[in-house]
């Protein structure tokens, strides 16, 4: 067990360090605990979870149909005619920004949303630093409130075997969803509150930007409705909602063709599917896998549970605020493709219901990206259009923005999230 944990220990500090080669390090360490013989062979089909892994992958390529129809940004613009000034179009645009990144992936929210705080900000001679920052933690705080809204949801709805809708109603009880938007209205509220001072009038009567295809649009909202029949489909194969994203996917490509007439150009789709995170997945479940026979996931459960002393709430108060502070410094995708199997193992040990513990480990996680410039992908993609447009932002300038908004945002979701499925 000591090696798997030593290899499983140097794997982390080397994907810290090296954070632009973390797929490589994850790989390479999952085929050592292959080689090794810490992963038998019989085990790495049923150490990678495929459905996630499909899900990812076509949910990503939709997404870029999505955006190159121009329909998120004709959404933009018709926020924006609404809106009398420069505060309250932050607001929504972190709003608008939370909304689309509940079924997009928080990254390509913020590559859509930021141009239209950008240019709002250069019209009216304002900064943009914080229009930005809003837009990146709103998006990161809605990706907890769908299946599909970001890579740890999809990987827990895959652990609990949830299906779209239980994202909403579970157990007869509402679930994340609701979780999520409770705490977006409180953060939207500090929003209004740090945008006070910014009553700038809004430009008006630019021309709205023309929608290229409405056919994406169709495949994005149909890949999501056949999640959510799905969801009622009893015994169901596990990999059911991946091929649903795959296949609407593929469907999605095939009218590219239809619609361009030149194969390189329709396919320019299926470049936007980010290996990295897959080659990532990937690597981490082999990991996982190798540990988890060699039994690192039992005894941490273990040392969790007696950390614990059994009592269910400080467990899941633990759980909570560690995935916060952890998640402030590390990418949440291996953190929580971490915990999924520890909380399993805590859950069978203690012989108790692993669900507020799943939901607190995701809430935590998912949010806690917030708290620092490079706890999240979102934030460090904002930053950089930030950088790229000549504006450099300190930690002082995100954090007087992230930390208020995490806590708005996650300290709601542990109270309600006890209420509804610990006691």
């Amino acid at each position: 067990m000591i090696p798997a944990l030593i290899i499983f220990a140097i794997t982390y500090v080397l994907m810290l360090t090296f954070s632009k080669y973390r797929p490589y390090i994850a790989l390479a360490s999952g085929l050592i605990y292959i080689i090794s013989g810490m992963l038998p062979a019989k085990q790495i089909i049923g150490s990678l979870d495929f459905n996630v892994v499909l899900m990812i992958a076509g949910t990503m390529g939709l997404v870029a149909l999505f955006i190159e129809s121009k329909m998120p940004a004709l959404l933009a613009d018709i926020i924006m005619e609404k809106v009398p000034n420069v505060q309250m179009a932050a607001v929504c645009l972190a709003l608008f920004a939370g909304i689309i990144s509940a079924f997009v992936d928080n990254v390509a929210t913020v590559l859509m949303v930021a141009p239209v705080a950008l240019a709002i900000c250069q019209k009216v001679k304002t900064n943009p630093v914080p229009f930005i920052i809003g837009i990146s933690v709103s998006s990161n705080l809605q990706g907890a409130a769908t299946l599909v809204g970001d890579t740890t949801a999809i990987m827990l709805g895959s652990a609990l075997d949830m299906s779209f809708a239980d994202f909403f109603i579970y157990k007869g009880k509402p679930s994340m969803f609701f979780v999520v938007e409770l705490g977006a209205i409180i953060a939207a509220l500090i929003l209004t509150f740090l945008f006070r001072k910014e009553k700038e009038a809004v430009p008006k009567g630019a021309e709205r930007t023309k929608v290229t295809a409405f056919m994406p649009t169709v495949f994005l909202v149909g890949a999501i409705a056949l999640l959510v029949v799905a969801s009622f489909i009893p015994n169901k194969p596990d990999v059911t909602n991946g091929l649903i994203c795959c296949t609407i996917f593929v469907i999605g490509l095939i009218y590219n063709y239809a619609k361009k007439k030149d194969f390189k150009e329709a396919m320019a789709p299926v470049k936007s599917i980010d290996l990295n995170t897959i080659g990532l997945l990937v690597g981490l479940f082999l990991m996982i896998g190798g540990i988890t026979n060699m039994g690192v996931i039992d005894k941490a459960a273990q040392l969790l549970a007696e950390a614990g002393g059994g009592n269910v709430f400080l467990l899941y108060t633990i759980i909570v605020w560690a995935s916060v502070l952890i998640s402030a410094f590390i990418d949440n995708i291996p953190y929580v493709a971490t915990m999924i199997p520890v909380i399993a193992g805590l859950a069978v040990q203690l012989g108790v219901d692993p669900t507020p513990l799943y939901f607190g480990l995701l809430s935590g996680a998912t949010l806690g990206g917030n708290m620092t410039p490079i706890g999240a992908s979102a934030n460090i993609t904002g930053i950089g259009i930030l950088r790229k447009a000549g504006y450099e932002v300190k930690n002082s300038d995100f954090c007087r923005i992230g930390i208020p908004f995490t806590l708005a945002a996650v300290i709601p979701a542990y109270i309600i999230i006890w209420l509804m499925f610990g006691m």
